[in-house]
């Protein structure tokens, strides 16, 4: 009785401490471009949408995709497309991005969740695989010198999106709206299903849910906001290249996530700025980042086998059972 008392009381406290931190949070980013380079800050949080959309598979489905560089690239190519060449507004251009993401995350989820394990794995890479060598080959993407110079235009025909600042302030709603719409997702009764497929998935299938549907439908929620990190990319760089469809970007994403840790809100958050971060500062020096960041990676590894966030949260939870 008296655990369950102290429980209720410490729920609360919980919400309260964490409104604050996300308050604090959101000023930080707020005034994050006036002290560090917004183009920077920019695309490290296309990353952490790419890296958290990434994390909603694996860390709460328990669904290791290959090959989500399909989703994040082919948003950026269709979005690239729709505002170059057919002159659409940058957020339609983007919402296009999204739902071509979507489709494509359908179609390869019906294929890939059929197989479970390293088989579904392997067959998210192969897939990837195909679209890429499809980019490289089709007419409007333009082989391997991409689409570039992307109009970032004006955001429903009046916030002028050339003006840096005005740029940033977009892309952070664009993640905080990608952010808050994961948070729903893994805090909604959907969510509790997907984490007991992770769990124990023959018990979820011995309770009666079509566990199949739930995969899907988290593959294609996966997808669509991987997109969305994708094609708000191709407005901040105003480009698409190969590069965003090739697996190396799913490596880097997967490195993004285990870095900050899987199965946490914020830890694909911290491992795409890590991760961006020395790339940004390092890429001047003449020691190769790559080596540096794997390096890292081998450290985590050994030292922090939840990540980084995971480790924090993890000591977090036995001072709190020492001190009860």
């Amino acid at each position: 009785m008296a655990v369950g008392t102290q429980y209720l009381t410490e729920q609360p406290r919980l919400r309260t401490s964490s409104m604050v931190l996300g308050t604090i949070a959101v000023a930080a980013l707020a005034a994050a471009p006036f002290f560090f380079y917004p183009v920077m800050l920019m695309s490290v949080l296309c990353f952490a949408l790419f890296a958290c959309a990434f994390n909603l598979l694996i860390g709460y489905v328990g669904l290791l995709s290959f090959g989500h560089a399909a989703f994040f690239g082919g948003a950026a190519y269709v979005t690239a497309h729709a505002a170059k060449v057919w002159g659409l507004e940058p957020l339609t251009a983007i919402l296009l991005g999204v739902g071509g993401a979507a489709v494509m995350g359908a179609v390869i989820g019906f294929v890939a969740i059929r197989r479970q394990g390293i088989y579904f794995s392997m067959i998210t890479l192969a897939l990837s695989q195909m679209f890429a060598f499809i980019c490289l080959q089709v007419p409007f993407t333009h082989g391997e010198d991409g689409i570039q110079g992307v109009p970032r235009g004006h955001l429903l025909g009046v916030v002028d999106l050339n003006q840096p600042l005005a740029m940033y302030y977009v892309t952070l709603a664009i993640f905080l709206f990608g952010f808050f719409a994961i948070w729903r997702i893994v805090n909604s009764p959907f969510g509790n299903i997907l984490k007991a497929i992770r769990e124990n998935e023959r018990r979820a299938v011995s309770l009666g849910y079509r566990v199949d549907r739930y995969k899907l439908g988290a593959f294609v929620m996966s997808a669509a906001l991987a997109g969305l990190a994708g094609g708000t990319k191709a407005i901040v760089f105003q480009f698409a290249t190969l590069t965003d469809v090739q697996w190396q970007m799913s490596g880097e994403v997967i490195l993004m996530t285990l870095l900050g840790g899987i199965g946490t809100l914020i830890g694909p958050i911290v491992g795409a700025g890590l991760v961006i971060a020395l790339q940004n500062y390092l890429a001047a020096s003449d020691f190769p980042v790559t080596v540096l960041i794997g390096i890292i990676f081998v450290i985590c590894v050994l030292l922090f086998r939840r990540g980084i966030v995971g480790e924090i949260l993890e000591l977090m939870r036995r001072r709190s059972k020492g001190a009860v």
